[in-house]
């Protein structure tokens, strides 16, 4: 087989995850089939449950870093404004960002409340303070500048005085004053110090990089993650746009037409969110064309396990 509707879950610990993902996985092959046929059916990205709460997210969110680090620049708010109407409306639902983005978080309030407040926004954002106190702070200021009640997900950016601010979010999560708790590397940095978090934690996310390139997470923090029923978020998932810009200079294969593929960012994407261990992949846009195309890699067919290994082969030795 070398295509899959959906892709399955073969852990037996997460049957309510894999069972949801089925569902939502059947539900856009039908769409797609739909569209396909001349159908009006909008095609929506594929479904993934977190599996601490049985919750269902699109796997293509929508990352902020560098693309909506605009200032006041009215141009650079209109236009980011415009990428998060288009991600919203193409059935987007995350958007990730942090403290260190620069204006981001303001770029991203300046949005919502420009767009009305949309319900459907699923807010995930991070603590970066050494301190205790101070991280306290910063995450009331993060949420005024977006403009929401409460976060749907704080992560502790870069593992950064994780020791003092898991218990916090911990309190504030029982608190009912924030649905999810996580924590965030990039870069492949301290894998070894993240599976140890994601052993002693009840953690509900963890957010890592993973692409055809960078796969070290393969091998120990995805399976652990299944494991232990953590969400993970992929970040960097185009190495900030270079590794579609380098595959360019190659033919697009076969497969990746197959996959309805029509250029190497959307194979790329399709790779990471075929994963079954995935729940959603976070890349960053300064253009509506580019967020239509990466909610489309995010439906339709998927790679199977044997096209995946077949994937990440020929993009190495390219």
């Amino acid at each position: 087989m070398t295509l899959t509707s959906f892709v399955s879950d073969d852990s037996g610990r997460l049957s309510r995850r894999a069972s949801l993902a089925r569902m939502a996985g059947l539900a856009v092959a039908s769409a797609w089939l739909a569209s396909r046929s001349g159908a009006a059916t909008p095609v929506m990205p594929l479904l993934r449950a977190i599996p601490s709460s049985g919750e269902t997210v699109p796997v293509v969110g929508l990352g902020s870093w560098i693309t909506f680090n605009v200032g006041q620049d009215t141009a650079g708010l209109a236009v980011s404004t415009e990428v998060i109407r288009a991600f919203l409306a193409g059935g987007g639902r995350m958007i990730d960002s942090s403290p260190m983005y620069g204006s981001a978080q303001a770029t991203i309030g300046h949005a919502l409340a420009a767009l009305g407040r949309p319900k459907a926004v699923w807010s995930a954002d991070k603590v970066w303070e050494g301190d205790l106190a101070r991280g306290t702070v910063q995450m009331d200021t993060s949420r005024q500048r977006w403009g929401v009640e409460r976060f749907d997900l704080i992560q502790v950016h870069n593992l950064l005085g994780w020791q003092a601010h898991l218990p916090r979010l911990f309190e504030m999560k029982a608190a009912g004053r924030l649905r999810y708790v996580g924590i965030s590397t990039s870069h492949g940095r301290r894998h070894a110090d993240v599976a140890q978090i994601m052993r002693s934690q009840p953690l509900d996310f963890v957010q890592l990089t993973y692409n055809l390139l960078d796969r070290d997470v393969e091998q120990r923090l995805l399976p652990l993650a299944r494991d232990r029923g953590i969400a993970v978020i992929v970040n960097r998932p185009f190495r900030q746009g270079a590794l579609p810009q380098q595959l360019a200079r190659h033919p697009l294969p076969g497969w990746a037409r197959e996959l309805g593929c029509e250029d190497w960012a959307q194979a790329a994407l399709k790779f990471v969110v075929s994963h079954p261990d995935v729940t959603c992949a976070i890349p960053a846009t300064t253009q509506v064309a580019h967020v239509r195309q990466n909610l489309a890699a995010g439906a339709g067919p998927m790679p199977d396990a044997a096209l995946r290994a077949r994937m990440a082969r020929e993009v190495a030795a390219l």
